[in-house]
């Protein structure tokens, strides 16, 4: 499956539009990185654990928005954008999205 954020493939055609598909992760934060966060916020610095968190329910929304246009048949999705919301005191979501597609060569 090939993905992008620009509205277009290169080298191919846009078919059909299989429409927007979605795929999207509430992710909570744990003990650990919490009182890891709460040193960083007094000396400063990256929270890594709070990147990875990120990086990894990044990785599944996307899995997901991918599953999502697989079972649409699609060949490619463009145009993905991503969104991050609070759902509440120590939990975040990513929502990725973009449009589904069925591709063909360029002529």
């Amino acid at each position: 499956m090939q993905f992008s954020t620009t509205p277009e493939i290169p080298c191919k055609t846009i078919q059909k539009n299989l429409g927007v598909v979605t795929g999207n992760v509430v992710q909570s934060k744990h003990v650990g990185r919490d009182l890891m966060a709460g040193l960083k916020g007094i000396i400063g610095g990256e929270i890594v654990g709070y990147t990875e968190m990120l990086a990894e329910a990044r990785d599944i929304a996307i899995q997901r928005m991918v599953d999502e246009a697989t079972k649409r048949g699609a060949d490619a999705i463009i145009n993905i954008r991503f969104t991050t919301s609070a759902i509440m005191a120590n939990a975040s979501e990513i929502l990725a999205y973009g449009t589904a597609v069925k591709l063909k060569d360029q002529e």
